[in-house]
């Protein structure tokens, strides 16, 4: 019985308890979400990775009385972080994608996301890399793309650095004043649990889908 009051209690004030966790790894908050979002952006094995419900669940919790976390200098983090993201991503597609698309990359990574990504660069051009930000999944592939087809390097620049500044400020501002707005004060926990069941299920959908693709291969070979 315990238990189960615990996990009520967490429910209803989870606010409360993400606070209390936030607060007690200081620095090394800023250091995580940094991370997360860099390699969301800058790895195109981890495309599952949380990004726009991550964004927007850090500007909501900053939005709480004597949240340990302040929205500019999160802000400022994680635009820095999507910017170093998306370069770093340019640079790997420059140097070594070209070899993605005539070898076999196995488990490590879903071709069909880099041909959509592909196809999706083909159609707008350099645009992709700014519109690219606020789509899950051609958001971590664009970059990489975009290093393939040699892109020069200024213009790449340019459409990341706008587009950091659009995607975190839209969705940290965003999460912070929504917040606070009294109707979703008062149910701030459904929002936030809301929040980790979005940012939970893209990697849920990965997992199944790629053990489905598995299934389906190895009944091929048989």
């Amino acid at each position: 019985m315990e238990i189960i009051s615990q996990i009520i209690d967490i429910f209803f004030h989870i606010d409360t308890h993400l606070n209390a966790l936030a607060a007690s790894m200081g620095a090394w908050l800023y250091a995580l979400l940094f991370m997360v979002i860099f390699c969301e952006t800058g790895l195109v094995i981890t495309p599952f990775l949380p990004g726009d419900s991550l964004l927007f669940a850090v500007g909501a919790l900053s939005s709480i009385e004597g949240s340990p976390i302040n929205v500019w200098v999160a802000f400022f983090i994680l635009f820095i972080a999507a910017v170093l993201g998306d370069a770093a991503n340019y640079s790997i597609g420059r140097y070594i994608g070209p070899k993605i698309f005539t070898k076999d990359t196995g488990k490590l990574l879903n071709k069909k996301h880099l041909l959509a990504a592909h196809a999706f660069y083909e159609k707008h051009g350099g645009k992709t890399i700014l519109l690219a930000r606020f789509i899950p999944i051609i958001r971590t592939f664009a970059p990489f793309v975009a290093g393939i087809g040699k892109m020069s390097y200024l213009h790449f620049a340019a459409y990341n650095i706008t587009g950091a500044f659009l995607w975190v400020c839209l969705f940290v501002f965003g999460g912070h004043y929504f917040a606070s707005t009294p109707l979703v004060k008062n149910h701030f926990h459904y929002v936030i649990l809301a929040i980790i069941i979005i940012s939970v299920l893209p990697a849920v959908w990965e997992y199944f889908k790629a053990r489905k693709e598995s299934k389906r291969e190895q009944k091929n070979d048989k």
